[in-house]
C-alpha cells in the first residue's frame, strides 16, 4: 500500500501504549492496531484529528505516501 502509518514512531515519541492511545482517542485497541499496521482501508477525518490531538502533531507526522515499487523495499 502506497500509503504508510507511522502512529508507532509517534507512540514511541510521546512514551505512550497503544492502550493508553486507543482509550484517550475513544476507539478499541484492535480497530487502532489495524490502523497502525497499515490494514486499514480508510480513516475517518475525525479519528484522524482525534489521533493529531492526543498525540499533539499533525497528520503528516502519521501517515506518509511511498512510491509503489519503494513500499516492497
Amino acid at each position: 500500500m502506497p500509503i504508510a502509518v507511522d502512529i508507532d514512531v509517534m507512540l514511541a515519541r510521546r512514551k505512550m501504549s497503544v492502550g493508553e492511545l486507543a482509550e484517550r482517542v475513544g476507539i478499541t485497541p484492535a480497530n487502532l492496531a489495524v490502523l497502525k499496521n497499515g490494514r486499514a482501508k480508510a480513516v475517518r477525518f475525525a479519528t484522524l484529528a482525534a489521533l493529531c490531538d492526543v498525540l499533539d502533531c499533525q497528520p503528516g507526522d502519521l501517515l506518509r505516501w511511498e512510491a509503489e515499487d519503494a513500499a516492497g523495499e
